[in-house]
Parts: structure tokens; sequence; C-alpha cells
């Protein structure tokens, strides 16, 4: 990640004094993420996230802040929000707004093993049962609603083809107005925190958290948490899914859409990488980042109906 705000010594003390967090011993730079700048403070009562928000207006900072006190409230495990001395969870600080939140002990890995995925798939599925707060979008940022924003910059192109391929694949199964809930909708590997021990699996970053199909997210983390190279591990898929059934079973047509809309979700996150890098935010290192995602979607295309429910 690009550090986009730099801080030194007079920013974070003046920035603490508003919180209640002890003295500092010491602060690094964070790398992750896309849309925040990222420091992690030592204290003499712990560790913390500094966020500093480049990109989120200071309403949509504390709707952010406001979800992550929702799950805390419904005991869902996620980072922790650290209210100022003045009570509030979101400052404006130099003219951005920052949140801090206690610090995540653990580790990010690529290569779950089995029981972990099926602690992650029971996570979301806790997850699933949240209620959703009213606020919460009911449109992806980057779904199928959005797909035609392609012909804006890349009409014609080999990809609004193929995009427009995935948007007539999808479409049928979206007819059938399977259940929705609260959902992540970005559940990678790097999006994970696993305790030491790799007892737990702590689902973090709730940037993009939506109201919308169960089934979309339980597609995208396997587009997350099981790829292998240019293919999708589909053993690992089905332990994500076994551990999701053990705390909420699915219906019959939520579980013949799966591979549908895993194929849905990754098509997605596809989109969001060509539009990003060649669009929004143009980077020539970066054209081509989309095509990792790419190839396991055509993989997913390749496989049966039934890949992640047959024994």
């Amino acid at each position: 990640m690009a550090q986009y705000t730099s801080i030194d010594d007079d920013y974070l003390e003046g920035l603490l004094s508003y919180y209640d967090i002890g003295l500092i011993r010491s602060y690094a730079l964070l790398r992750g993420g896309s849309e925040n700048t990222n420091y992690l403070i030592n204290t003499s009562t712990g560790k913390y996230v500094l966020s500093i928000c480049e990109q989120k207006s200071m309403p949509q900072t504390q709707e952010l802040a406001n979800l992550l006190i929702h799950l805390q409230q419904n005991d869902f495990r996620t980072s922790i929000v650290v209210f100022s001395k003045g009570k509030e969870p979101v400052m404006l600080w130099k003219g951005k707004p920052i949140m801090i939140k206690k610090y995540l002990e653990g580790q990010i890995i690529k290569d779950f093993c089995d029981e972990l995925l099926y602690r992650i798939g029971s996570e979301l599925a806790t997850l699933h049962k949240v209620e959703a707060p009213s606020y919460l979008p009911n449109v992806l940022n980057f779904g199928i609603e959005v797909f035609n924003k392609v012909s804006d910059y890349a009409a014609d192109s080999e990809f609004e083809r193929w995009l427009q391929k995935i948007e007539d694949y999808i479409s049928p199964y979206l007819e059938l107005d399977l259940p929705k809930a609260f959902i992540h909708s970005d559940v990678f590997w790097n999006n994970v925190i696993v305790s030491d021990d790799l007892s737990t699996a702590t689902v973090m970053d709730f940037e993009e958290a939506v109201y919308y199909y169960k089934v979309f997210d339980i597609g995208m983390t396997i587009i997350g948490t099981c790829a292998d190279k240019d293919s999708i591990n589909i053993e690992k898929g089905k332990q994500l899914l076994s551990g999701y059934q053990s705390s909420m079973e699915l219906s019959v047509d939520e579980l013949s859409s799966l591979r549908a809309f895993t194929i849905y979700a990754g098509a997605s996150m596809t989109f969001w990488r060509h539009q990003n890098f060649n669009n929004i935010k143009p980077d020539p290192t970066m054209f081509n980042h989309y095509m990792g995602l790419q190839v396991l979607v055509d993989y997913m295309l390749d496989q049966d109906d039934d890949c992640f429910t047959s024994r």
C-alpha cells in the first residue's frame, strides 16, 4: 500500500491526547488496505491500529464504525472500535477522518487447513444471523447492477464481452429470489486473522459489507480462501461449506446455485480490479491484475453444478 499520510510524534501525541489508551511506546506503518493508511500503535495499555481514512467522508467513516459497534453488540468477533474521551468512535484529525481499533493478535496466512476453513465457514454463518442495520447498503459496489460501467471505458473490448457472458449466465439465478442477509462480501485470505494456536479465525475489514445474497458471500469466500494457483480447490470449498452448514442450513435452491454464485462473486471482484486499475486509478503495473481472478472464474465455469455438494 502506498503511504498516503505520514505521521510523526507531534501528530500522534496530539491525537492520542483525546484518547485514554496510555502512553505511546512505538508506532509503525502497517501494510495492506487500499483506502486507508494504517499504523500499529504500541502504548502502555496495549496495541492499537490507527486508521486514517483517505477516501471516505466523515459520515461514511462514522457509518463503518457504527457497523463494527453493531457487530460487537451482537457478539460477532471482529475489530473493536476504541472511543475517544468524548465518547466518539470517529474523529476528524488534520482534515481526515480517523478511527482507532484494538489490535487483533494473530497472523495472516494464505493457505488454510481444513479445520480453519470449517471455522471460517461457521463464522460466515454467524455473521449472516446478525440483523442487518437499516443503513446497510443493499447494492454491491461491484455487482451485476454496475457491470454496464465497463462500457464507459472499455467498450467493445474482450473484457466487456467476457463480463457480458457472466451477466447472461447469472441473471436466471437472480430470479430465484434467494435469501439475503448481512454479508461481508470480501472475505479473502488477507481479511482473516488466525490465532497463533490456529484455534480461531477472525474476519475483519467490513468496508464492503452489504445486505445481499448469503450464497454470494459463501461464493466470494470460496474464491478468496480456496484458490490454488489458477484453480479452486473444490475439496477446500466443501470444508468451508460444511462449516457454514454446521451453523446455518442452506436451502436446496441455495445449494444448487452455489457454483453459479461463486462464478458471480469471482466475476464481480474481477470487474472491480479491472475498473479500478484500468480506469478509476490507472496503474500500468496493475493493468492485468484482474486476470488472476478471471482465471478462477473460468475454472469454475468448467465445473459441475454440484461440485461443492457431491460426495
